[in-house]
């Protein structure tokens, strides 16, 4: 295996890849501790812990960490997952995705397409309660109209961003992305 990993070094093409992916993961663990803005993140931490418990280990892993940190990568990826999820259904279910589905790569990339546009607004629609339920629970430092505008675009745009990256490793990097995304944050957490 140590030889086949050398040999992998060897060849310029793979060494680029590697150093690719490893870029985009720091990238991932540095996003994971930046603070959403306009949250107080002590106080989201311990309501979490009072409310949740022992309960909370399995987001947290899932999430690197992120979401009991409270930081712009808290939704991660998985409105993106919700998004290809939901794609896969309505393939089966609607008969003009089915046949964009089967037209080959041009329709995989439509498909595609309409993934990401599902991932923003179901990004949108999760980011929009968590700071309505922020503001709620006093756990904002500024609970006007521009604080939740605030956080509702940081969290989106940390998740559309995570899903950017994840497809930046698909086509640039080693691997699958999306699941590369996830294994790190679960790493992360171990």
């Amino acid at each position: 295996m140590f030889k086949t990993l050398q040999n992998a070094f060897k060849i310029k093409e793979i060494r680029t890849k590697l150093f690719f992916t490893f870029l985009m993961l720091i990238v991932i663990r540095l996003g994971s501790q930046l603070p959403v803005p306009g949250v107080n993140r002590d106080l989201f931490s311990n309501w979490l812990d009072n409310t949740m418990g022992d309960n909370f280990n399995f987001l947290s892993a899932f999430t690197g960490g992120s979401f009991e940190k409270m930081s712009v990568f808290a939704l991660n990826i998985t409105p993106y997952i919700t998004s290809s999820i939901i794609m896969q259904l309505l393939t089966i279910a609607i008969p003009k995705l089915e046949e964009m589905q089967k037209e080959g790569e041009d329709g995989r990339k439509k498909i595609a397409a309409i993934t990401r546009y599902v991932t923003v607004g179901l990004a949108l629609i999760e980011s929009t309660a968590m700071a309505i339920g922020f503001r709620n629970q006093n756990m904002m430092t500024e609970s006007g109209v521009l604080g939740i505008i605030t956080v509702i675009t940081a969290l989106t745009a940390g998740s559309a961003f995570l899903m950017w990256i994840g497809e930046q490793i698909t086509e640039n990097g080693v691997g699958n992305g999306i699941s590369i995304v996830l294994t790190i944050n679960i790493i992360s957490r171990i």
